[in-house]
C-alpha cells in the first residue's frame, strides 16, 4: 500500500451508541483455509473485509480454489479437498498478514508442489524461524532469507508427526504445525508454555477433523478429511478493544459492542481492564460455530494502575497498545512484564508505544520484556505509528482524553485489520479526521 495517511484525534465528549465492529481476523483467515481444504461448499458470514484476509483469499484462489463474494462480509468457498490445491505460477503475496504467511507455511509444507510466500516491507522484516524450524523437524523444506521472508516452501516432502514443546507461546506457530500435521504420518502434538488462542483447534473440530485439545496442548493425526461447514465469524475482540478503552477513559460514556468473540484465549484485556476498575459487563452470551460470543457493554469508570498478571499476557498480545493508553489515563502506575513478543510484531510495539506516550507527557520506563507506565494527564502532540495499525488506532483513542489534539503519522495500514474504523469511531463520538 502506498501513499501517506495522517490522522488527528481531538478531545471528545461522552461516547454513546452501539458499535458493530468487523469480523474476527483470526477466525476469517482460518475459515478460508479450512473451507478451501474441505470437501464441499462452505459459506462464511461476518467475514472481515480487511486487506490481510483478502490477501489470504487471493492466495487460495491462486492455488485453484473458487471463492465467491455474494455480499460484503460473505464468502462462498468451493473446497478442493485436502489434496486438491494446484501450484501457482506466481509468488503468493500475503501482504501485511503474519497470520496468513505462518499458517500457509504449514499448509503448503504438505503439498506436492513448490510455493513462494512473499509479503510487504513490514512483513518481510518479521521473524519466521520459529515456524520454519519446527516444520523442518516434521520433514518440511522451507528456504528463508536469513530467517525472514520470502519463504520458499519445497513440495513433495514426506512429513511425519512430532511432539513439539513451543519455547514461546504462539497461536500462529501452533496452528502452522497442526496444519502440517493434517498431511503428516502419525501424530502431531503441540505443547505450549502458556495456553494461546484455540481457534484452529475449535475450527478443525467444526470441520470434522478428529482433534484432542485442552488449554496448552493440542494433538491430531493425519489421514482424515475436512467436511464443508458454514461459519459465522464473531466480531473481532481486538477491534472491540479500542472502544472498550475509549469508553472507559472518556467521562459519561456508554457503548454497546454486539456479538463480540469471547474466546477465553483472546480476552485477556477484558480481565486486565476489570482489574483496573473498568465497568464492562457481558450480555446475550451464546455459542456460535464453536466460539463463545456476547454483547459487551462498557461505561466510563475511573481506572487505577495495576501489576499485570503475566498469565494474562498470551491472551492479550495484540491488545497491548490499547492497554498502554488505558494505563496512561489511569491513576498510579501499571507494570507489564513477560511481553517480549511485542518487540517483533508489526513494529516494536513496546518501544513505539513508550515513545509516543512520552511525547504526550506520560512517564514510561521501558524494560526488555515490558514497561512501567506512570498514569497522568495526556497532552497533545505528534506521534508516529510506524505504519502499525494497532498503534495508530490506540493513539486515536488517546486523543479523546488528551488536553489538545494528537496527530498520528502514517495510519494507512489500519485497513489491514479494521476497515471503516474512522467512520465507526466518529459515529459514536470520536473527533477523528484526516490531516494533510
Amino acid at each position: 500500500m502506498s501513499g501517506r495517511l495522517d490522522w488527528r484525534s481531538g478531545p471528545a465528549g461522552p461516547l454513546r451508541g452501539s458499535v458493530g465492529v468487523p469480523g474476527d481476523k483470526s477466525v476469517s483467515h482460518r475459515a478460508l483455509m479450512f473451507a478451501a481444504l474441505a470437501d464441499g461448499r462452505s459459506r462464511i458470514r461476518g467475514f472481515l473485509e480487511g486487506e490481510d484476509t483478502r490477501a489470504t483469499a487471493v492466495v487460495l484462489q491462486q492455488l485453484g480454489v473458487r471463492i465467491e463474494t455474494p455480499a460484503d462480509g460473505e464468502r462462498v468457498v468451493h473446497g478442493v479437498g485436502l489434496h486438491g490445491l494446484r501450484a501457482s505460477a506466481q509468488p503468493l503475496d500475503c501482504g501485511n498478514a503474519g497470520t496468513g504467511m505462518r499458517l500457509l507455511a504449514g499448509l503448503l509444507a504438505g503439498q506436492v508442489f513448490d510455493s513462494t510466500l512473499i509479503g510487504d516491507a513490514s512483513l518481510s522484516k518479521r521473524p519466521m524461524r520459529r515456524v520454519t524450524d519446527p516444520l523442518a523437524a516434521m520433514g518440511a523444506r522451507i528456504d528463508t532469507q536469513d530467517g525472514l521472508p520470502p519463504l520458499v516452501v519445497r513440495g513433495g516432502q514426506r512429513l511425519h508427526g512430532i511432539r513439539y514443546e513451543l519455547p514461546v507461546a504462539s497461536a500462529q506457530v501452533k496452528s502452522a504445525l497442526l496444519l502440517a500435521g493434517l498431511y503428516a504420518e502419525g501424530e502431531t502434538e503441540v505443547i505450549e508454555p502458556h495456553p494461546t488462542r484455540d481457534y484452529t483447534e475449535r475450527m478443525l473440530a467444526a470441520f470434522g477433523w478428529p482433534i484432542a485439545f485442552e488449554p496448552g496442548r493440542a494433538k491430531l493425526s493425519g489421514g482424515h478429511a475436512l467436511r464443508a461447514t458454514d461459519v459465522d465469524v464473531p466480531a473481532d475482540f481486538s477491534s472491540a478493544a479500542f472502544f472498550l478503552v475509549a469508553a472507559g477513559i472518556v467521562p459519561g460514556s456508554e457503548l454497546r459492542l454486539p456479538a463480540v468473540g469471547l474466546n477465553p484465549r483472546r480476552t485477556g484485556l477484558l480481565e486486565a481492564l476489570r482489574l483496573m476498575g473498568a465497568d464492562i459487563r457481558i450480555e446475550n452470551e451464546k455459542n456460535s460455530g464453536g466460539e463463545p460470543v456476547g454483547d459487551l457493554v462498557v461505561r466510563h469508570a475511573p481506572l487505577h494502575g495495576v501489576e499485570l498478571p503475566e498469565a494474562l499476557v498470551p491472551d492479550m498480545i495484540d491488545e497491548f497498545p490499547a492497554l498502554f493508553v488505558a494505563a496512561a489515563a489511569a491513576k498510579g502506575r501499571t507494570v507489564i512484564r513477560g511481553a517480549a513478543e511485542l518487540r517483533v510484531k508489526e513494529s516494536d510495539r513496546l518501544a513505539t508505544m513508550a515513545t509516543g506516550l512520552r511525547t504526550l507527557g506520560i512517564t514510561v520506563d521501558e524494560t526488555p520484556d515490558g514497561a512501567t507506565i506512570h498514569g497522568g494527564t495526556l497532552a497533545g502532540g505528534t506521534v508516529e505509528s510506524l505504519t502499525d495499525h494497532r498503534i495508530a488506532m490506540s493513539f486515536a483513542v488517546a486523543g479523546l482524553a488528551a488536553q489538545a489534539p494528537v496527530r498520528i503519522n502514517d495510519c494507512r495500514h489500519v485497513a489491514t485489520s479494521f476497515p471503516g474504523f474512522m467512520a465507526l469511531a466518529n459515529g459514536c463520538g470520536f473527533a477523528l479526521d484526516v490531516v494533510g
